[in-house]
């Protein structure tokens, strides 16, 4: 999800359809979802047509049409995105809960892959034994996959086969302490393309002895789902691990928080919407933090954020949701964003920015 959304940040063009839906694991709940994407397909059209020449719009509606009848929605999880411009059109699912909406811009609405980086919580389980090992990526209490490839690792070979070397502690220790090292290898292998935390599932002894050799053990999260688990099915052990890793993104949350009451206690602090944009561009907005659901149609003239009725989102020169504008142009410039529930920013109208200086 990392490279999805660093891809689709990075492009732009003249007319970038976002379309953004809630969906349905199960039937017949999930034979309602193709009704619903067709009509936010008919509300894109309309407003394409309205905005720009038909002419100039054939190749864009053209793969409209095109992935519409690509879904197959007895695969949909919570929810759907459409990017579509002249070029092409690809959908992403998401297990997160979205505000259904259509957005038409000059680069695609990426704030739900945001959301689902930062608020929610993607991050993989390595269940760890001596003889196996396996590798799940989890997102919140679900199983987004069961990673393959050089997983599941088997100890083919580095164990004891003589009675000797099973009387000799320091070469058991050093035996697997060198499977382990494969594992980790294979391991970032995997977190090369997309660095996700990790959770380890293990013995206590096993953890313990896996963090000496961890080459990144910042990316491994000071807590361990314990037992060996080797043999359960990825859905039971993720339904445990997720209680631990909550716990730990929820501490991380309140302490973001936390740094937003000191910022505003030594004036490292902006609300106004034009003066958070100004400083975005500078590179002074440390972190942005946001209210979820929060939507608002605007235009940028001389620096200074203009607030619009959302009946002219769609418009030329208008963008159809500032927020997203914000947060893609501060993650560009090396920041970071933190999501709120509704209401926690409530007397700085929805946004805040913590300041470098």
């Amino acid at each position: 999800m990392d490279a999805k959304l660093k891809q689709l940040k990075d492009e732009t063009g003249k007319y970038c359809v976002s379309i953004i839906m809630n969906t349905h694991r199960t039937k017949p709940d999930y034979d309602k979802d193709p009704k619903v994407l067709k009509n936010h397909i008919k509300e894109a059209k309309e407003r394409l047509l309205e905005a720009y020449d038909k002419r100039e719009l054939s190749s864009v509606l053209h793969h409209l049409d095109q992935i519409e009848e690509q879904i197959d929605h007895s695969h949909n999880l919570e929810s759907l995105i459409v990017f579509a411009d002249e070029h092409k059109a690809e959908f992403l699912r998401l297990p997160i809960e979205v505000t259904d909406r259509v957005v038409i811009d000059t680069s695609f609405a990426t704030r739900d892959l945001v959301r689902a980086l930062h608020k929610e919580t993607n991050y993989y389980v390595l269940v760890l034994s001596q003889r196996e090992v396996r590798l799940i990526e989890a997102f919140n209490d679900k199983v987004v996959e069961e990673i393959g490839g050089e997983f599941p690792f088997e100890n083919t070979s580095l164990y004891s086969t003589t009675k000797d070397e099973l009387a000799n502690a320091g070469r058991q220790t050093q035996l697997v302490a060198e499977f382990f090292n494969r594992v980790d290898k294979a391991l970032n292998k995997v977190r090369k393309d997309n660095p996700l935390p990790v959770l380890i599932c293990t013995e206590e002894a096993n953890y313990h002895e896996y963090l000496k050799i961890a080459n990144d053990k910042k990316s491994i999260l000071d807590t361990y789902l314990n037992k060996n688990r080797l043999d359960e099915k990825a859905q039971a052990i993720v339904a445990e691990a997720w209680p631990l890793v909550s716990e730990k993104m929820e501490a991380q949350r309140k302490a973001k928080k936390e740094d937003l009451s000191k910022a505003v206690g030594a004036g490292n602090f902006l609300s106004d919407l034009s003066d958070i944009w100004k400083a975005i561009g500078e590179g002074r907005v440390d972190t942005l933090f946001i209210e979820e659901e929060l939507f608002e149609p605007a235009i940028i003239k001389n620096q200074e954020i203009h607030l619009v009725d959302v009946e002219k989102a769609g418009k030329q020169d208008v963008i159809d949701d500032i927020y997203d504008e914000m947060i893609e142009a501060n993650l560009n410039f090396g920041g970071d964003v933190v999501f709120l529930p509704k209401g926690e920013l409530e007397k700085f109208h929805g946004i805040a920015a913590k300041t470098r200086y």
